[in-house]
């Protein structure tokens, strides 16, 4: 199972969206130059569209398994959140404002940022801002703390089984394309076939030069 569904979560968005990730020593310090990447978002909640008790954003990476962020609130903490940040937005439609967001960062890269600054020293957030030509506007902020590393590792386990179960479905199709190929027209799997090797060898070729 999915271990971000444990405990009744349930997921309203999982999508790549481009974020720049900077890093940054101290919460009022200089932020380093950040780089672009492509980071899987999830955005998960707990209770009722209309009754919920809770929202959580996950941030997790491709490129590194490791890199695994959580960002978790009730209704509690979104008034202190609503209070600091001066938000227009009710808990009920937090979940909504934040999906259209993040739709918005990848329909509308030059207007709609995110922004995720990594902290040495204490929690990591992420700004939305809105490029308004004249200015910067931030639209909301949400911090994120590091997952653990029992977390981490059951989501790194979860993934490579998931991905494990794919390639053996993959298997087993291109088998069952082979046998039907081999049956309807052998002389066709055998074009196949040395059309493969002959790429196989012309990048072993390349490789050695």
């Amino acid at each position: 199972m999915d271990p971000s569904l444990q405990g009744g979560w349930r997921c309203v968005f999982d999508r790549e969206v481009p974020l720049e990730l900077r890093y940054q020593e101290t919460r009022d310090g200089p932020q380093d130059v950040g780089t672009l990447e492509a980071i899987k978002v999830k955005v998960l909640a707990l209770g009722s569209d209309n009754d919920p008790e809770a929202l959580r954003i996950e941030l997790s990476s491709e490129t590194d398994l490791f890199f695994h962020y959580t960002h978790t609130v009730d209704e509690a903490g979104f008034r202190i959140m609503q209070e600091q940040q001066k938000l227009m937005v009710e808990f009920e439609d937090y979940t909504k404002v934040l999906t259209r967001m993040l739709n918005s960062c990848i329909k509308e890269p030059n207007t709609h940022l995110a922004i995720f600054v990594l902290q040495e020293d204490g929690p990591s957030r992420l700004d939305f801002i809105k490029n308004m030509e004249y200015k910067f506007v931030e639209l909301l902020t949400c911090d994120f703390t590091r997952s653990s590393e029992d977390l981490v590792r059951q989501h790194i386990a979860y993934r490579y089984n998931a991905m494990k179960s794919r390639l053996a479905l993959m298997q087993a199709r291109l088998s069952d394309v082979n046998s039907l190929v081999k049956l309807k027209n052998p002389s066709l799997l055998l074009q196949i076939r040395r059309g493969s090797n002959a790429n196989g060898h012309a990048s072993s070729a390349h490789l050695r030069k």
